[in-house]
Formats: structure tokens, C-alpha cells, sequence
């Protein structure tokens, strides 16, 4: 269990340090939260963009040990930066001032690009106050609305990355809107269906229940009011949710209301992505850095 980002990043310095690729590093906010990275011991920034409005930032920030590739433009940046984690140099990518569709254009490239043929999926964690450790969420940020098979595809992504972690037997709530199953509400036939794969031994090692409210999942007085007997209630590591809208609200609640801090890959690639916002702050990026470090050097593992 890993209870808040500090101890997060407390992990991750404590591996080796992580080679990562910048895509448009001409950005305070990015090489801010990059040399705050390299100061912890987690990264060896290889930062791509253009030369001069790199090292103006970078040095006028205290940051020293990095190297420069110039990028005339965001595609070339996007697309040396992809290159440099292809050809194993780097073992993470990390989006800086370029344009989210360019980025994503030069990951997903048939020929020079990071595909592994599975599908994409957001893996984000948050830091909520009122909760005891981290919750992991997927997918509120690639996949609109996944259908069963691509909800496998996305459970399966996280399920890896929180193995690797530690977590041997992660618990996981498939949220729907009640706990019955009903053929009219597709997200708790899906649900239903996730479930059964587990036993089935269809996907990684989980406990897994669902449908299941979001009430029932944090809530244990909530699951014996409704005479349910959950193995995973207020103890949850990993949210899937139904669909994109869900997780966004859901997500943007807790930061608005809750005073959560969150952080956000994206898996299925060949290496940790870290996608972010623009209006991400440092903290933000710095959290996502360290969770793409923990990812790669489980991916270096075998696990």
C-alpha cells in the first residue's frame, strides 16, 4: 500500500534513476517539475525542443545535469522524443508545450511509433484526504465509452502496473450505477462480465467485485445496509469505471471539493506515458514523473 504521492516518490528515488524523453521541453512548469525530478534521484532528463528556449529555462532553474536535442517543430520534437524511448535510450515519455494530438500522433505511428497492439488507457492516482491511501482510477481520460472486451484490455493495463507496485491481490470496484445486474444498464453487464473473467482466470490476479455503487465501494455500513458482503468495501485500490464521463467528474469533484491531489500515465504503450494538461502544475507533472518511473522499472522487471 502506498498511502500519499510523498511516499510515492520515496519509492521511486529509490530505484535507479529513470531516463526520460521531453517532448517540447521549452516550458517552465515541465523543466521545473523535470529538475525537481532530477534533484529527488527518480529521472536523467533528455529534453527536446528548441535548444535555445530550453537552456535559457533550464539553467535560469539550477538545472545542470540534462542534455539537449534540438526540435525545429513540436512534430519533430514529438517524434525524436518517441524515437529516444523506441530505440530503448529512454524509458519514458513525457509530453511538454506540444500540441496533445501531434504527441499522441507520433506515439500511435504504425512504423516508428510505441505500439505493443494494446489499447490505450489512463491510469491516474489520487491523494484524498478523507481516504487512507491512493486510489487508482482507469480509465477517465482515452477511451470515451469502452465496451467489455476493451474494458479487459484496460483493467489488464492497471492490474500490471499495480502488481508491480506491490499490491499482489489489488481490489478493484467496477462502478455502475447500482449493485443489480440489468440488461438495460450496460455498465453493470459489463461489470458482471469483468467479474466472471476473473474467475475464469481471464485477467490478472484481482479481487474484483460488481456492479458496484460508489457508495458500496467506500462504505462499508453502505454494503450491510444493502445486505451485500464485499471483500474489498472502503479498502479499494482501483476504480474501473464505466465510462470516460464518469471518471472525469468523479475526478474533477475530488480535486474541486476534496482538495485531492492527483497524477496520470498512460499505459499500453511500450514505455510510461506522461500525458498532462497545460494547466498541470509542477506538483502535478513531478507526481506523474515519479508514477512513470515506478512503471518503467517494472516493465524492466518483467512484471
Amino acid at each position: 500500500m502506498i498511502k500519499d504521492f510523498k511516499e510515492l516518490i520515496e519509492r521511486a528515488s529509490r530505484q535507479d534513476r529513470v531516463t526520460i524523453a521531453v517532448a517540447g521541453a521549452q516550458d517552465a512548469e515541465v523543466i521545473e517539475a523535470v529538475s525537481m525530478a532530477e534533484n529527488l534521484g527518480l529521472v536523467e532528463p533528455i529534453l527536446v525542443g528548441n535548444k535555445g528556449e530550453i537552456e535559457k529555462i533550464a539553467n535560469g532553474m539550477g538545472l545542470s545535469n540534462y542534455r539537449v536535442i534540438h526540435g525545429e517543430t513540436p512534430e519533430e520534437s514529438s517524434s525524436e522524443a518517441v524515437n529516444l524511448v523506441r530505440s530503448g535510450e529512454a524509458k519514458v515519455l513525457m509530453k511538454g508545450f506540444v500540441n496533445t494530438s501531434i504527441y499522441l500522433r507520433a506515439i500511435l505511428d504504425k512504423a516508428n511509433g510505441l505500439r505493443t497492439g494494446r489499447l490505450l488507457s489512463l491510469l491516474a492516482a489520487y491523494e484524498i484526504p478523507q481516504y487512507h491511501k491512493l486510489l487508482y482510477c482507469t480509465d477517465s481520460g482515452v477511451n470515451p465509452s469502452p465496451d467489455l472486451e476493451q474494458k479487459k484490455v484496460i483493467l489488464q493495463n492497471s492490474l500490471m502496473a499495480l502488481q508491480g507496485f506491490g499490491m499482489e491481490m489489488p481490489k478493484v470496484a467496477a462502478l455502475a450505477a447500482n449493485e443489480n445486474v440489468d440488461q438495460k444498464i450496460q455498465s453493470t453487464v459489463d461489470a458482471d462480465g469483468l467479474v466472471n473473467m476473473a474467475k475464469r482466470n481471464e485477467v490478472e490476479r484481482c479481487i474484483i467485485e460488481g456492479p458496484m455503487a460508489f457508495d458500496v465501494a467506500f462504505d462499508p455500513k453502505a454494503a450491510a445496509h444493502k445486505g451485500i458482503d464485499s471483500k474489498i468495501t472502503g479498502d479499494v485500490d482501483l476504480l474501473l469505471f464505466p465510462n470516460m464521463e464518469t471518471g472525469n467528474s468523479l475526478g474533477k469533484s475530488w480535486l474541486l471539493w476534496n482538495n485531492a491531489k492527483w497524477a496520470g500515465i498512460i499505459l499500453g504503450a511500450s514505455a510510461p506515458v506522461v500525458l498532462g494538461s497545460r494547466s498541470d502544475t509542477a506538483e502535478i507533472k513531478l507526481n506523474s514523473i515519479a508514477l512513470a518511473c515506478l512503471a518503467s522499472n517494472i516493465k524492466e522487471r518483467g512484471n
